[in-house]
């Protein structure tokens, strides 16, 4: 498959290129990474011919918006390409005596940004919350039209005990109809959710019209667990980008490279699983990341896949990964050792 190639997003009207830029690392997810690098880095992903680009305000806590907004304005200004972010979380200012709001708590996901802006991430899904997220994302990229905005971390994985809180904002709150508003009139493209989790989706499914949504983790050649969200997506015309799918790293270079799954250390269990998956590409010559950056698009529903490299030497490793010809043999022999369902 070539990074080029381009598949509907739903009823849309919109494209997605098969591998796009997510921008989490230009935020500086793990490791800081300067304003220059950012450049080089989106400039190799446009180069090599992608042309989805997503963000977060949490990113960075505003950064990355920032790094892809003066790229896209400042480098890019010939190219048209499709842009995502995500609404669900407001910056506030940091500073000595501020009282926080309860929805102000830790994500239990956040691995903390090298980087990032002096802000702090307040939750809120409500329908001014989400009109003023929206607002405030548009001017921290510099651009009056975002083509794809995901409600960011709805669900029990982030919110445990405030999820319920949470999930009241976006439905009885107006948050979805916030949303469909700006979808209606034009405004966006579409909307769905941005998570890490499948059974929140099933559940927006049942409140609102999604168009598109990005499942991070969870159908990746190390985990298959999204398989009745992927059957429905399909049946019902909703669009699917997986991100993650090195799952935080452990699939990129297995246990001799970045030891993180799912923004943690690496389990023992996980550990084992990788190394087994390992062994069966290696039968075929195959590296463990090419197999997992391609897996995704095994199902029907998938439109995208994201990759969140932070230097032009990875987009374009990553590049070579999705574009690498793979045998269906070795599909055959992961669902053969039970790796793979």
């Amino acid at each position: 498959m070539k990074v080029t190639q381009k598949r509907a997003v739903g009823e849309t009207g919109l494209e997605l290129t098969a591998l796009g830029m997510g921008c989490a690392s230009l935020g500086g997810l793990y490791a800081p990474v300067d304003a220059e690098t950012c450049m080089a880095t989106l400039q190799a992903a446009s180069d090599a011919g992608i042309g989805y680009f997503d963000a977060a305000p949490m990113y960075g806590l505003g950064r990355a918006e920032h790094m892809l907004g003066h790229f896209l304005r400042e480098h890019a200004a010939n190219i048209a390409p499709v842009v995502s972010t995500k609404v669900g979380r407001l910056m506030t200012r940091q500073r000595p005596g501020l009282e926080l709001p309860p929805e102000a708590e830790k994500n239990p996901l956040d691995a903390g940004w090298q980087n990032g802006l002096p802000f702090r991430e307040v939750f809120d899904y409500s329908y001014d919350a989400i009109m003023r997220s929206f607002d405030d994302s548009q001017q921290r990229m510099g651009r009056a039209r975002i083509d794809i905005l995901f409600v960011h971390d709805i669900g029990k994985l982030t919110h445990a005990d405030a999820a319920a809180h949470h999930w009241s904002a976006l439905t009885r709150g107006g948050g979805f109809r916030a949303l469909s508003d700006l979808r209606d009139a034009g405004i966006i493209g579409g909307f769905g959710l941005g998570v890490n989790e499948a059974e929140v989706v099933l559940d927006a499914m049942s409140e609102a019209r999604l168009d598109c949504t990005l499942l991070a983790g969870r159908h990746t050649l190390l985990e298959q667990n999204a398989d009745t969200l992927l059957e429905k997506a399909a049946a019902v015309g909703m669009s699917i980008v997986i991100g993650g799918v090195f799952n935080s790293g452990i699939l990129a270079a297995g246990n001799t490279g970045n030891r993180k799954f799912n923004y943690q250390d690496v389990p023992e269990t996980v550990a084992r699983k990788v190394d087994e998956l390992s062994a069966v590409c290696d039968e075929f010559g195959v590296p463990l990341a090419a197999a997992a950056i391609q897996f995704p698009f095994r199902h029907r529903a998938v439109t995208s896949v994201l990759i969140g490299a932070k230097h032009p030497d990875r987009v374009r490793q990553n590049v070579e990964w999705f574009e690498r010809p793979l045998p269906e043999e070795l599909w055959r022999a992961l669902e053969a050792s039970g790796l793979v369902g």
